[in-house]
């Protein structure tokens, strides 16, 4: 066999190549690129930070619908450390349960 036939191979194998990561390319841009929402859309779901604990664990915070999750991920299991992050947590209040109003410990001054 001659040199050419190998040189007409590699190149005939990096056109074929070429082709696919175009047209991968193309379609990406018009949407055919796997799960996508529309751009009206609101987004429910999103990272809002991550940060490398070592080389296999990660402490991700996510956030679902305006409520965010503290997870542990890449060690032996998932771990959800604290849900509810920055969400205000106020108690609800329980009827007959008099320990949230405001106390005074001196009598208002009486109205003039």
């Amino acid at each position: 066999m001659d040199i050419s036939v190998y040189i007409r191979f590699i190149l005939a194998l990096a056109g074929v190549l070429a082709l696919i990561a175009i047209a991968a390319f193309i379609l990406k841009r018009v949407g055919w690129g796997g799960m996508r929402t529309p751009r009206s859309a609101q987004k429910r779901l999103g990272i809002s930070a991550a940060i490398a604990l070592d080389g296999r664990r990660r402490l991700v915070l996510v956030r679902r619908d305006d409520v965010e999750h503290l997870l542990l991920v890449g060690g032996p299991a998932d771990l959800v450390v604290e849900t509810g992050v920055g969400a205000r947590a106020t108690p609800a209040p329980v009827p007959g349960d008099r320990s949230l109003e405001p106390r005074f410990t001196n009598p208002p001054p009486p109205a003039s």
